[in-house]
């Protein structure tokens, strides 16, 4: 997810009460829930950020280690600052939790998109996809926003207590649904194909929680669609997407650096081979991310005649 939704996330569950429970309590839950991207950092280096994100700070050993690291800092700073009267005393258990309570929800989050997640990292390198939030959505957003800004007014956590069930009862029911529409969706396939997808994608759309863009894995091809709750109906659009996979040029644009760290991150790839005046423009794509979106998941690569 976004990090505006991890940071409502953090200050949401802070203002449920949880923040009273030990000073700094606000401040460790809103950084516990964004402290997995600070593998962003890999966009100073030379490192091609595809194949880092989502893997060392977000898998099993991270999700040890960093709760650990951030109850030290905190630790630390709330012995610095200056401490008012009426401010709760420093807990360094609470501090522990609210660091695993914000570090697993950012975890969660990511999970529950089609972005994906190294969850096993270092154990194991797979991406994990949930496929059932949008990884920017608004419905999530005004939820919590609401909760805090309701709270912060009335002083009462009342309403962010209830944002964050609210929230909760929303995540729950379009996991279900995603569930559901994924199972449809296979239903359908296995009819009319009369065999299982080699991979499938039932994923979320912005703004609209009602309807899913489908990915279908076909062999040598991908097949899209959209299933909608409308309806129920589940429809396949008319022309197929090739893969273009094979052949010597592809091979070699494949052992490019950049190349080789995009297909660590892609899970529908397909390319798009151009001749230029030097030789071929090899472009690699992902069908997760179309149109307009999409030619910003890319990368090229000039393959010399």
């Amino acid at each position: 997810m976004d990090n505006i939704c991890h940071t409502l996330v953090g200050a949401a569950l802070g203002e449920a009460g949880l923040k009273r429970r030990t000073r700094l309590g606000n401040a460790t839950l809103m950084i516990a829930a964004n402290l997995p991207d600070i593998d962003v950092l890999v966009f100073a280096s030379n490192t091609p950020s595809v194949a880092f994100r989502r893997g060392w700070t977000h898998g099993v050993l991270a999700q040890v280690v960093l709760p650990v690291i951030l109850t030290g800092i905190m630790f630390g700073l709330a012995h610095l600052r200056r401490r008012p009267r009426e401010d709760a005393p420093v807990s360094v258990p609470w501090l522990f939790a609210l660091s695993v309570i914000g570090i697993y929800s950012h975890v969660f989050l990511d999970y529950l998109n089609n972005y994906g997640v190294r969850l096993l990292a270092p154990i194991d390198w797979r991406w994990f996809y949930g496929d059932t939030l949008f990884i920017i959505d608004p419905w999530l957003l005004l939820i919590l926003g609401a909760g805090v800004w309701l709270a912060r007014r009335n002083g009462t956590p009342r309403a962010a207590g209830g944002a964050v069930i609210f929230a909760t009862c929303y995540v729950v029911i379009m996991l279900l649904s995603a569930r559901t529409a994924r199972s449809t969706v296979v239903d359908v396939w296995r009819e009319t194909r009369g065999q299982v997808p080699q991979a499938l994608m039932v994923g979320p759309v912005p703004i609209t929680p009602i309807r899913r863009d489908i990915v279908v894995d076909a062999g040598d091809h991908y097949e899209t669609g959209s299933f909608s709750w409308w309806s129920g109906a589940v429809t396949f659009d008319p022309t197929p997407v090739p893969k273009n996979d094979q052949g010597p040029i592809v091979a070699a644009a494949a052992r490019d650096r950049g190349i080789r760290a995009f297909l660590v991150w892609s899970r529908f790839p397909y390319w798009d081979l151009q001749r230029v005046a030097d030789g071929t423009r090899v472009t690699v794509r992902d069908m997760r991310f179309g149109g307009a979106i999409g030619s910003r998941f890319a990368m090229t690569t000039i393959v010399r005649d």
